[in-house]
């Protein structure tokens, strides 16, 4: 159902039982597929595409035009994947002539007034917390948890499971399974209760585990963690996802664990 007081350009493409809310703003070469509900006050700009059973609330901006300065007015588009809920408040941007879209996929809850730039990917079954800031070019894994106020530079990327405290400022790459809190963000360790959640025995977690204590808490630089990582651990996997996440990175990983000074944990 469309609300008689809702703005829907002839050009848009609705499936079946999609619901729009009244003062809500739909513009040209837009698709929404069946089942969407969208709340009032919604803005939905030219190049979106959202799936199947989505639901998007009130006062939330899909596919602006991106706030880069090189934007050219190139055709773009902002996906939205299925059954992915969109709070209020959220802005998504549409894509530049770098990757041509900005992608969400399915399954992801992005909280109250997060922002998601040009060019982003994130993964399916993502969570991100309120005031969450992703800048473009970023590229975030499957089952992603970002707590509330977290900041991401531009072109980080971000592996599939790693959950990141709430106020972090994302500066470097988060290679996947892991946590990351503390300023500079600093591995915390591996993600076990997100991956015991999703399935993981503990037999797998503790291989996960091995290999990060050799790549983050033993002392050695990457490239001979690696070569360590390469010839000790059993093949799997998560051990070649790791690797090969390690080796590709553009900006470099963030920090091992390091132990406070004991001055600093004192009261």
């Amino acid at each position: 159902m469309i609300h008689p007081l809702t703005y829907v350009h002839q050009d848009t493409k609705i499936g079946n039982n999609v619901k729009i809310d009244p003062f809500s703003t739909i513009h040209r070469n837009v698709e929404i597929g069946e089942g969407t509900w969208i709340g009032s006050n919604v803005t939905i700009m030219e190049g979106a595409r959202i799936g199947k059973n989505c639901r998007i609330f009130p006062s939330s901006v899909i596919s602006a035009i991106p706030q880069d300065l090189k934007f050219k007015g190139e055709d773009t588009v902002c996906i939205i994947g299925d059954n992915t809920t969109i709070r209020e408040c959220v802005t998504i941007n549409r894509g530049t002539v770098d990757r041509n879209m900005t992608k969400i996929g399915n399954n992801c809850l992005i909280m109250a007034y997060t922002h998601i730039a040009h060019d982003c990917e994130v993964g399916n079954n993502c969570i991100f917390s309120n005031n969450t800031t992703l800048a473009g070019h970023i590229i975030v894994g499957d089952c992603v948890v970002l707590a509330g106020l977290t900041a991401v530079q531009q072109f980080v990327r971000i592996g599939s499971h790693a959950f990141v405290t709430g106020g972090s400022l994302v500066r470097k790459d988060i290679p996947p399974y892991v946590k990351a809190a503390r300023e500079p963000l600093s591995y915390m360790g591996v993600n076990s209760v997100g991956l015991k959640r999703r399935g993981y025995s503990i037999e797998k977690i503790n291989h996960i585990l091995d290999i990060y204590r050799i790549l983050f808490v033993r002392g050695y630089n990457v490239s001979k963690a690696l070569s360590i990582i390469d010839t000790e651990i059993p093949v799997s996997d998560e051990r070649d996802e790791i690797i090969s996440f390690v080796r590709e990175t553009g900006r470099g990983i963030m920090k091992g664990y390091v132990r406070r000074h004991a001055a600093e944990d004192m009261p």
